[in-house]
């Protein structure tokens, strides 16, 4: 008898992988515990120095006495602190103020868009984990461990709960299908006007002005295409010195001609015979789309007009 085969299973995704609903995977990096606490802190100095300056303005107005400066302190940092991490978070898109300085922000799990009933799950889960479990600690006589004592391992089991999952998820996160990554940094494509269609300049590229393409003709033109084709086809009519010295003469000639400014190296002569015969056949062209036929080097404007 035999037992069916069990099906493979499949890997789990990468920890930093995000796909979403259209099946392309996102690849973001996962947010620490050191820059999540510090995201954590700063948000608490923020919503304590709240408190503080709404217990000073009831002390100003006469509304507090310094007997229930605790008591309404502890409320205060309660009242500020629920609806600032619940609506910093919708309002910011999974960030408060403390996570847009650390550059972290939270992401759905499915890779859907974050829902408002997740945020708000993971912040409350936050009072349970650790703000009302630290009040207690902090509050009651430390006589009575039997209340204290547990708060305080409660508190260090849920602030271990991330270092045992991959996505450094806490309590909430997981029951609210939440994580947090750090903020991808955008990264901009080079602007199109600025894009060139041509390769990048080197030292072998040359231009020419119009003036210095307006010395020779198309005999000249259809002479130095034969040498070029000689030179490409690997049949020069010259060989070894005779022909390296006729190919320096040649471009020694036209540079003069044109009253080429740099000096031609040796390894630059044939790069620069054929961007000048590039640029000698397209201005020849332009000239001649408006009726201006160019035979060699020794045309003159008055003959074009008359046998035109």
């Amino acid at each position: 008898m035999r037992w069916p085969r069990r099906k493979p299973k499949a890997e789990a995704p990468p920890a930093d992988q995000l796909l979403p609903p259209e099946g392309v995977p996102i690849y973001l990096r996962i947010a620490g515990v050191g820059v999540r606490l510090a995201a954590q802190i700063t948000d608490i100095l923020i919503t304590v120095i709240a408190s503080i300056a709404f217990l000073i303005v009831l002390g100003a107005l006469d509304l507090t006495s310094p007997e229930t400066w605790g008591a309404i302190a502890y409320m205060l940092f309660f009242i500020i602190r629920v609806p600032y991490y619940v609506l910093s978070e919708i309002a910011w898109n999974g960030q408060t103020l403390g996570k847009r300085l650390m550059k972290i922000k939270v992401v759905s799990y499915d890779g859907r868009s974050l829902k408002v009933h997740a945020l708000v799950v993971r912040n409350l889960m936050k009072e349970a984990e650790i703000f009302l479990p630290a009040t207690l600690v902090l509050v009651l006589d430390a006589s009575e461990p039997a209340f204290t004592l547990p708060a305080l391992i409660w508190i260090i089991g849920t602030c271990l709960v991330p270092l045992f999952n991959k996505r450094r998820r806490r309590l909430g996160d997981l029951i609210a299908g939440t994580y947090v990554i750090h903020l991808p940094q955008p990264v901009l494509l080079q602007d199109v006007s600025n894009l060139s269609l041509r390769r990048p300049k080197t030292k072998q590229d040359f231009s020419f002005l119009s003036h210095q393409l307006d010395h020779y003709g198309a005999f000249e033109l259809q002479t130095l295409e034969e040498l070029l084709r000689a030179q490409t086809s690997r049949m020069p009519y010259q060989t070894g010195k005779t022909y390296a010295d006729t190919l320096a003469q040649i471009v020694e000639n036209i540079r003069r001609k044109i009253n080429y400014p740099d000096n031609i190296t040796e390894d630059q002569r044939l790069q620069f015979l054929q961007a000048f015969y590039n640029a000698q056949r397209a201005h020849l062209e332009q000239r001649q789309l408006f009726g201006e036929r160019r035979s060699d080097k020794f045309f003159d404007e008055n003959d074009s007009k008359e046998t035109s």
